[in-house]
């Protein structure tokens, strides 16, 4: 019964909400295991609100046990929080609602590229063909601009305003925002576009799409982790999108940038989440206090 309930949680998600495939899909899987495990215990009784407060803090010791973070687990609180929420307004669900737990976790600084290293991305890779220079853009876009890769997926070409040298990206919920990029950029993105259409020829697959694979359809999320990857191989690290956009968000701070600034910049509806992306080096923070303090 719990599935059927988590089945319509997420087209309420889709729907409702705005949320975009990928962020519905992570609510899914975090739910999931918690839906299987009370139905599993309720198989052959009654629901009972206050002993899913103890069924809770079972799961959660179990998951634990298996290696599950402390921080995977407060991103699933999170997650039954508001599945909760739509379970309250459903008579018929409503007896599988418990009081919830706060969880601590240590919150981890995601990896960052140096500024040294990001301006050696531009001869990693050679720039020959459709293909080549599509890695290179693409790569070069999520770094200059900070967006994630969702949201560098669902790029078109109508998106692109040259005279402005602006980019309308559509991020979570549905929210439109303005990214600004140089001249670099500019020359780079009317080079690929002519290298684009003559890729594409008379296909129309492609339905506007800015990134296109080599069949000539849109690329997915997937795609551009693969590409990112080998495209960064060089670096003798792995390099994520998502790292990416959080040496977008540390250059911009150690360069002097507003944090207000970037947090409209990343798209971010909050400005504790903008905070977390922060981080000041030790060698910067002596660099500060040598500068600063009168008997340094």
């Amino acid at each position: 019964m719990l599935t059927t309930a988590l089945t319509g949680y997420m087209k309420f998600l889709a729907g409702k909400r705005g949320l975009s495939p990928g962020t519905v899909e992570t609510y899914r899987r975090q739910l999931k295991p918690w839906v299987v495990f009370l139905e599993e215990e309720y198989r052959t009784g009654r629901p009972d609100p206050k002993i899913n407060t103890i069924l809770l803090r079972r799961y959660l010791s179990r998951r634990r046990a298996q290696g599950v973070s402390a921080r995977t687990l407060a991103g699933f609180i999170y997650a039954l929080s508001g599945f909760q929420r739509y379970l309250v307004g459903r008579k018929e669900f409503a007896p599988y609602v418990c009081r919830l737990s706060r969880l601590r976790f240590t919150e981890k600084i995601p990896d960052f590229l140096s500024q040294k290293e990001t301006e050696e991305l531009t001869s990693l890779v050679r720039r020959d063909g459709y293909l080549a220079w599509r890695d290179y853009v693409l790569v070069s876009l999520l770094y200059i601009s900070g967006i994630r890769r969702a949201e560098a997926a669902a790029l078109k070409v109508g998106d692109l305003d040259f005279r402005r040298r602006i980019i309308s990206v559509i991020g979570k919920g549905n929210k439109q925002r303005i990214v600004p990029y140089g001249d670099t950029l500019e020359k780079d993105l009317r080079i690929y576009l002519g290298l684009r259409e003559d890729f594409i020829g008379d296909g129309s697959g492609h339905k506007g799409h800015l990134f296109l694979n080599y069949r000539g359809g849109p690329l997915s999320g997937r795609s551009i982790d693969r590409i990112v990857a080998g495209y960064c191989s060089a670096l003798g690290k792995r390099v994520t999108p998502h790292m990416l956009r959080h040496s977008f968000a540390t250059h911009m701070l150690e360069n002097g940038a507003d944090i207000l600034a970037i947090k409209e910049l990343l798209g971010h509806s909050s400005l504790a989440t903008t905070q977390k992306y922060m981080h000041v080096s030790t060698e910067q923070l002596k660099a500060v206090y040598d500068k600063a303090h009168p008997r340094a």
